[in-house]
């Protein structure tokens, strides 16, 4: 067994009402006063009033910073920094999906008194330090697992994301209510149901850190999405699935954020970055492809997988590789999410561009477990063009 390392959030709160212990939490950190960062529509749908309720009960002072966009680019980022310098906060209280957890990630660091480091110093790898803010983080979608990844993305150009990966961005405190998801659209529950699914299967046949830890978080992942995405995406007010949709997303966030994600998210980027297509439905659009370009390598994980969802599979290696590949394309097909270029009014004489734009994914690609080069992303995007 080759050797690992696996951290994560240190205190995870889950269950149906778990945001009464948001009162708990605070009580613990004692801030003067809270930053509260979401989006315009987690405002338009009040989704954000119970957590108001609970500041108010305990007269904590609060602001709120509602200007979250997705895909947040870096003048919002800024943005929200200096909003947050001048309200002199003291604690981070992220909440929304994957683009709002992102921000208040980057705020809690920058937004720090005693912080020396600007944005621009800690985009990459282990280039964020401490200190941070006190930050705590509550999902709003099962998909992204931010509020137990070391990672923020944000959009640095145009067409362009770039990722800070740090230790220093892990939350102190997640908390998993699914009655902040249980409003969802259909289409968006899709998408990040499959996004999560992304992370997990990624998470077990990474390349580099593929560990037993994050193995076994993974196959619980995946167990948990399979099951259950089917169940919310026939009736959204089913809040037992939502439930295990909210801790199957958190479980495949710990598992890729210790063994990283790879082509699929690389090919998945340029999609988003190009075409502001949500970056769960460009992760579905690349995913069986990418699986059966990964095939030759990575058959044995994924015959591993397929047992694990369905453990009557029989058959050798490649049958239940091809068993599992399938499976995911029935997820795929029963998502209600367009999966064709064409029908998304992309032009095909861009396909070479965002076969250039995933090259530059060093950071992912190191990650899959076949080498893959811009041959192969110009046929994957071909083949899913119509």
């Amino acid at each position: 067994m080759s050797n690992f390392q696996f951290q994560t959030v240190s205190n995870i709160i889950s269950g149906l009402g778990s945001i009464i212990e948001l009162k708990n939490v605070l009580q613990d950190y004692a801030p003067q006063r809270v930053l509260l960062v979401t989006d315009q529509g987690m405002m338009q749908h009040q989704l954000h009033l119970p957590i108001l309720e609970i500041l108010e009960s305990q007269k904590q002072d609060y602001v709120i910073y509602f200007n979250v966009q997705a895909d947040p680019a870096e003048h919002l980022v800024l943005d929200a920094i200096q909003f947050a310098k001048a309200e002199k906060v003291d604690l981070i209280l992220g909440f929304g999906g994957g683009s709002s957890l992102d921000v208040a990630k980057v705020i809690a660091i920058l937004a720090h008194p005693n912080q020396k480091q600007g944005l621009q110093d800690i985009y990459g790898v282990a280039n964020a330090k401490r200190p941070r803010l006190p930050l705590i983080l509550i999902p709003t979608t099962a998909g992204t697992g931010s509020e137990v990844t070391p990672i923020s993305i944000i959009t640095t150009g145009e067409t362009t994301k770039t990722g800070i990966v740090s230790p220093v961005l892990y939350a102190d405190v997640a908390i998993l209510d699914a009655n902040f998801t249980q409003n969802l659209p259909a289409h968006i529950t899709a998408a990040t149901g499959i996004d999560a699914m992304v992370h997990a299967i990624e998470a077990y046949t990474s390349k580099i850190k593929k560990n037993p830890y994050a193995d076994m978080l993974a196959k619980q992942a995946l167990r948990l999405l399979n099951k259950n995405l089917p169940l919310v995406l026939k009736d959204g007010s089913n809040l037992e699935a939502r439930q295990n949709m909210l801790v199957g997303s958190m479980l495949a966030g710990q598992a890729f954020a210790n063994a990283p994600v790879a082509a699929v998210h690389a090919l998945a980027y340029p999609l988003g970055g190009h075409f502001h297509l949500s970056h769960g439905h460009s992760n579905a659009l690349v995913l069986t492809e990418v699986m059966k370009f990964n095939a030759p390598i990575a058959k044995l994980h994924y015959a591993e997988l397929m047992q694990w969802l369905e453990p009557k599979s029989t058959g050798c290696t490649d049958g239940l590789c091809d068993l599992f590949i399938d499976h995911m394309q029935n997820h795929l097909d029963h998502s209600g999410l367009v999966l064709k270029l064409n029908q998304l009014n992309i032009p095909e004489n861009k396909l070479d561009q965002l076969a250039d734009d995933a090259m530059l994914q060093t950071r992912l690609l190191q990650n899959n477990p076949r080498f893959l080069q811009k041959t192969d992303a110009l046929q994957i995007y071909s083949s899913i063009y119509k």
